[in-house]
């Protein structure tokens, strides 16, 4: 009987969340403490080897994750279970790899990804502002209006230039995105939550969008300065961006999963 060669190295597709406040975001920066950083870090311990890691996304500094999609290659002889246990034995307590699977070679976290989803809470009620609160939320203590709220976010929805909605300086990236699902919901007693899919974002766009949308619900501008900002028209310009506290990428989709907007936030925040 012919022997099964077992092949030398796999791919494994890790999901990965994380409390972004005291990192740098994702990517890997001289002198600053990134999630990518102290990944490659750990699996390097393990994997006696450098071991890069692609990631779906890259979350800015203060940005946090509780589906971020992350892959590497590693010797064979590590199962995924047992490269997530190894891992979250060694990573720092801001990481945790929620689960772990194997990947095909080619597999690549960003480019295969169909769409990714992102999440924003503001918080309106005094317990907003507790400590244990308020910084993995926006404590916004204006009144909101939800109904305006829920207008300028369907606006998001189609195929539109987010050119206003972004950090300047990219024209490499384009500007064209498309919006799946745009839409606010309530948060507990704490306040709202807008939660977002798209087939690609900008720099910062989610955090831009937000921020004029609540400026829109303050009635500190007119919800037609939405349009406007989509349509590239006007001397409009776009609202300070939402602070990266109440930002977390919540999932990213691949052919394999369907894009709804259903986030299991609830079950792992306060």
């Amino acid at each position: 009987m012919t022997a099964v060669a077992v092949p030398p190295e796999r791919r494994v597709r890790l999901t990965l969340h994380y409390d972004g406040a005291a990192f740098a975001g994702w990517q890997v920066q001289p002198g600053e403490r990134t999630v990518q950083g102290e990944l490659e870090t750990a699996l390097r311990r393990l994997t006696t080897r450098p071991t890069p890691v692609t990631a779906a996304g890259r979350t800015d500094r203060g940005v946090h994750a509780t589906g971020q999609v992350a892959s590497a290659v590693v010797p064979a002889k590590w199962t995924a279970a047992e490269l997530r246990r190894a891992l979250n034995a060694v990573l720092p307590i801001d990481i945790w790899v929620a689960a772990a699977a194997d990947a095909p070679l080619d597999f690549h976290a960003r480019y295969d990804a169909l769409a990714r989803g992102y999440v924003f809470r503001v918080g309106t009620a005094a317990s907003a502002q507790s400590p244990f609160l308020r910084r993995w939320c926006w404590p916004v203590r204006d009144e909101l209006l939800p109904p305006l709220l829920r207008d300028a976010a369907r606006r998001f929805i189609g195929t539109h230039s987010f050119r206003a909605f972004a950090k300047s300086g990219q024209p490499e990236r384009g500007e064209i995105c498309t919006v799946h699902i745009a839409e606010w919901r309530p948060w507990r007693q704490i306040g709202l939550e807008f939660r977002v899919i798209a087939n690609r974002f900008l720099h910062h766009m989610v955090r831009y969008m937000v921020g004029t949308m609540v400026d829109v619900a303050r009635g500190r501008r007119p919800i037609g300065d939405v349009d406007a900002l989509l349509l590239n028209t006007g001397s409009y310009g776009v609202s300070p961006p939402a602070p990266p506290e109440g930002l977390y990428l919540a999932r990213v989709f691949y052919h394999d999963v369907e894009l709804e907007a259903e986030e299991p936030l609830d079950e792992i925040l306060p």
